[in-house]
């Protein structure tokens, strides 16, 4: 009698590569990667079945240092690649790794259509608010007054914030984390990788070479309570070890900052968070920067048909009661004839 050993079940280190990882000491993207190692062994992932994309910079080495399959593409191209690769094999999980430079500068138009396509993919956004690997010029994420190799005055433009290009750009699934909050970042893309479409993760992260401390109020374990408000469907929108709270002025449609007594939420008129709702999503990005907390997790999640599900749908509709033959297709001459109604895609 011939048994087979039961396979066991793969650790966040069965997806570390064999590569040397070379990111800068204190770069966040080590805490980063290691939150998706243990996100994609905890999703029961096969690394057989994985693809990570990724386009140019410092998270653009990702490919390297995880156990499955990669693609180290071109500047902003990735979201492109991937949309080839989840159409080619749509059964392959397909995951995005770019930056606020990469992403949102030569990448912006790919990663606009990707969103309002979406495609059936996870995008983790590393917005350190610096372009890293070029030896810190200022990116399209970078604050008012920054001061670097390309704007040594200090820049005069206004940020652009990704959540807020997501949900823009029809994303379906935003959401925001922080490197150094494990447990938060952990269950934020476990969140992402069961979303079916796109998931848009921003994840701060710190540059210790040329942005050092930009995300300290919200990455220190003393300051953090106090400048961040991690949301969750369902849950009251509370901060400050639950001492304040936001709450939602129907009539100006914006969030204030309320004391909360004795624990007592609800007289405080504290807001309830739902992550369907678009307009309160909008609102969480935008809050203002003094005297608030800025809004971490889920904040938006409103799912529907993926792009790649209405593809093949679409395809099998088309290809119904035909018989492929692709020598007869190729020997049929030197032009192909087209015709026929196409049917509507079914979303």
């Amino acid at each position: 009698m011939h048994t087979t050993a039961p396979t066991r079940p793969l650790t966040a280190a069965d997806f570390a590569s064999s590569q040397e990882v070379r990111w800068c000491p204190g770069c966040g993207d080590y805490s980063i990667i290691k939150a998706v190692q243990r996100a994609l062994a905890e999703t029961a992932a096969k690394p057989e079945n994985t693809v990570f994309v990724s386009g140019i910079g410092c998270s653009s080495r990702f490919p390297y240092y995880v156990e499955t399959y990669g693609y180290h593409t071109i500047h902003g191209r990735a979201p492109a690649v991937a949309t080839g690769i989840k159409l080619a094999n749509p059964d392959l999980d397909v995951w995005i790794v770019t930056g606020d430079g990469d992403g949102l500068s030569i990448g912006g138009n790919h990663m606009a259509h990707t969103l309002r396509r979406n495609l059936d993919c996870q995008i983790l956004l590393f917005n350190n608010e610096i372009y890293g690997l070029t030896k810190g010029q200022y990116s399209p994420t970078s604050r008012q007054g920054t001061r670097s190799p390309s704007t040594p005055f200090g820049s005069v433009e206004q940020p652009t914030k990704p959540s807020s290009f997501a949900l823009g750009a029809g994303g379906r699934f935003v959401a925001r984390a922080v490197d150094m909050a494990q447990k938060e970042l952990l269950a934020i893309l476990k969140r992402a990788h069961a979303n079916k479409g796109t998931s848009f993760v921003e994840i701060y992260q710190n540059c210790a070479v040329f942005n050092d401390g930009a995300f300290a109020e919200i990455e220190d374990k003393k300051t953090q309570p106090g400048a961040v408000a991690w949301v969750q469907h369902g849950e009251p929108m509370l901060f400050a070890k639950g001492a304040k709270g936001l709450r939602l002025d129907r009539e100006q449609l914006r969030f204030e900052v309320v004391e909360v007594a004795g624990g007592d939420w609800k007289a405080a008129g504290v807001y309830v968070h739902d992550e369907t709702n678009r307009t309160v999503a909008q609102l969480l990005i935008d809050l203002p920067e003094d005297g608030f907390p800025i809004a971490l997790g889920v904040l938006y999640c409103d799912p529907m048909a993926s792009f790649d599900a209405s593809v093949g749908r679409l395809h099998e509709k088309v290809s119904a009661g035909k018989v492929p033959d692709l020598q007869k297709l190729l020997r049929a001459g030197e032009t192909w004839t087209v015709g026929g109604d196409i049917p509507a895609a079914n979303n």
